[in-house]
């Protein structure tokens, strides 16, 4: 989605069987809000190909990468690290200058745009060392309460974004949702043509077609 700079969300720390689902709903939820790439721990083949199998049928550009360095990724990266906590400062207080510092930034709020820089958003799993709370240029809080670091997540990127990502064009898919009031259409990308006839998601089960459970 972004031409000048990357945007990386990275999930840090997951455990196989108890995370599945929300590593999966990390990655997809980064797809969708307007990420180019997810970066997942080497344990955790199932999720990235799940995301892998939406961004097939769905569109792209998206890459999802497994590595077992997330530590020294974090360490290296050359730009911005944006580390999504309860216990960081407020979103609506940083958003500005997280924008500043990756060159986002609102005509309104400068006068001239600041340099793009790459973006790293890290996503805590398990229990996170305190290094990177250190490391990260911004330790961002949605709202300072427990809740679900997807639901951060998708917070943090539509501010970041200023909802630009909604409107975003999708490439390569194989089928595209259209949207109604009260129907269930998903239809060939290319021609058009409705998918099935019964109001059914393609995976024949009523369920949301994204749906990775």
């Amino acid at each position: 989605m972004n031409d000048a700079r990357e945007v990386v969300v990275l999930r840090y720390g997951h455990r196989p069987g108890r995370d599945d689902r929300m590593t999966t709903h990390v990655g997809l939820t980064a797809r969708a809000l307007g990420a180019d790439r997810v970066i997942l721990p080497d344990n955790a083949g199932q999720s990235a190909e799940t995301v892998r199998d939406i961004t097939d049928r769905f569109g792209g550009p998206f890459a999802v990468e497994l590595r077992d360095d997330q530590k020294a990724f974090v360490g290296n990266f050359d730009g911005v690290v944006v580390h999504l906590t309860m216990y960081g400062e407020r979103v609506q207080d940083v958003e500005d200058d997280v924008r500043e510092a990756v060159g986002l930034d609102r005509p309104e709020v400068v006068e001239e745009a600041s340099p793009p820089r790459d973006l790293l958003v890290v996503v805590g799993g398990e229990k996170v060392p305190w290094a990177l709370y250190e490391r990260a240029d911004f330790n961002v809080g949605v709202t300072n309460q427990p809740h679900s670091e997807v639901a951060g997540l998708a917070v943090f990127l539509d501010r970041l974004f200023d909802g630009a990502e909604l409107d975003r064009e999708w490439a390569d898919a194989d089928r595209r949702v259209v949207p109604e009031a009260t129907a269930k259409t998903v239809v060939d990308a290319e021609s058009g043509a409705a998918e099935d006839d019964t109001g059914e998601s393609p995976d024949g089960d009523g369920s949301d077609a994204a749906d990775p459970s």
